[in-house]
């Protein structure tokens, strides 16, 4: 009787990916609070303008979200300064802790906004919406690039042929620093449904509407995350490319304010 009252989820999950259902659900049941947020974020992005006046513009904008790791960010910072490509802009944006003292860069730029949110779309939109650029890229506090991360993203970006996104390969690290895996996989859109490969720390985007992440509050027991969302939905209308090389060191971080990770 069981196997039967299962069958209708079965053959849910086999044509539209569990993913996506579990997506959907998270749309109907968090919609009061992302109508909230959607608020919150509007009324932020206004506040923060003047701070970052005339609004920061470059071929990219590197978008960091940041809460109460100091030593963290500033290396994460660094790796995104550091890059062989010279024509960019990084916001910080720090999800109301205060901001530590960062680089002195005339590419950087750095806010807070009023009081916590604990959303990381959130906090990444209000970057996206204070800077100005052709392309946005994004990279979280507890992570690192490699200095040719933007350099191989804009190489396929602006080819003849160029997708409108690409995502990396990561290289996963532990906290004692030695190496997990490396996450590398083909995009395919069917099989993202199912799987949750898919994570902003490696993509590299053309700026337009579609360019928003989710605003639902995720605590760690919603799933999907708010990257797999973004590059999947933004899939939905752009052509989006895998480049199988490792620029990321990702951090598989057991204490992630925003997210863990199980896989």
């Amino acid at each position: 009787m069981r196997r039967i009252a299962r069958a209708p989820w079965e053959l849910l999950k086999r044509t539209f990916g569990w993913l996506v259902l579990f997506e959907l659900r998270n749309k109907v049941l968090l919609l009061p609070s992302a109508l909230r947020l959607a608020r919150v974020e509007t009324a932020e992005t206004r506040r923060l303008t003047p701070a970052v006046a005339p609004m920061p513009t470059a071929l990219v904008a590197t978008v960091i979200a940041t809460h109460r790791r100091p030593d963290e960010v500033r290396a994460a910072v660094r790796s995104a300064l550091d890059q062989t490509v010279r024509d960019q802009v990084v916001i910080v944006v720090d999800d109301g802790a205060g901001l530590p003292e960062l680089p002195d860069d005339p590419r950087l730029f750095a806010v807070s906004l009023e009081r916590n949110t604990g959303v990381a779309g959130v906090v990444r939109n209000v970057g996206i919406r204070l800077t100005r650029s052709r392309y946005v890229a994004f990279l979280d506090d507890d992570n690192l690039w490699e200095p040719d991360h933007l350099e191989r993203a804009l190489a396929v970006l602006e080819s003849p042929d160029g997708p409108d996104g690409v995502y990396t390969a990561l290289r996963r690290v532990l906290p004692d620093g030695t190496e997990r895996d490396v996450l590398s996989v083909p995009f395919d859109r069917r099989r993202a449904a199912r799987e949750s490969f898919l994570d902003t720390n490696a993509f590299v985007a053309r700026r337009d509407r579609a360019l928003r992440f989710s605003r639902l509050r995720r605590t760690p027991d919603v799933l999907p995350r708010e990257d797999w969302e973004l590059v999947h939905r933004y899939s939905r209308s752009h052509s989006v490319r895998h480049v199988p090389h490792a620029t990321v060191r990702y951090l598989v971080n057991p204490e992630s304010f925003y997210t863990t990770w199980s896989g």
